[in-house]
């Protein structure tokens, strides 16, 4: 044996025992990348029934989604009949305001006059019966003022 076959030895030796060491951690990863398959598959065995029931749920939502369209489209309707009849009904008081104005107008003004002339009335009448009451005073003092100077 010559030194170029004890280099291919000792190569082929240093190039086994590579091999064995990086043997141990490729059966190990093996194993792992066996038990990531079974999870994965696992996970997928799972999550089949899971989104076939999901798509049910939203098809659902999607079905409750569109009945609540339809009731909020009859809100809407019921709405615009709403402020059409608040809308009248604003009219029809504006109208009896107005009324109220021009027959309380139409009344208030000889209402007034009757008022003021029943003023004028007692007013005149007080007077009058004042100035009668100053008269017969007036007469009365004058009498007892003559008949003072007759007795003196």
């Amino acid at each position: 044996m010559n030194a170029g076959e004890i280099a291919g030895l000792i190569a082929a030796g240093a190039f086994l025992m590579l091999v064995l060491v990086l043997a141990v951690p490729i059966l190990k990863l093996r194993h792992t990348v066996d038990a990531a398959t079974r999870a994965i598959n696992d996970l997928t065995d799972r999550t089949g029934p899971l989104l076939g029931n999901v798509t049910e749920t939203v098809d659902s939502v999607n079905t409750a989604l569109g009945q609540v369209q339809v009731s909020l489209d009859g809100v809407n309707v019921q709405l615009a009949k709403i402020d059409t009849m608040t809308e009248h009904a604003q009219n029809v008081t504006a109208n009896v305001a107005n009324l109220v104005t021009v027959v309380s107008a139409a009344a208030a003004n000889p209402l007034v006059k009757v008022a003021s002339f029943g003023y004028g009335v007692r007013k005149a009448a007080a007077a009058r019966r004042h100035a009668e009451e100053e008269r017969e005073v007036r007469s009365s003092l004058k009498q007892r003022r003559r008949a003072a100077r007759a007795s003196r």
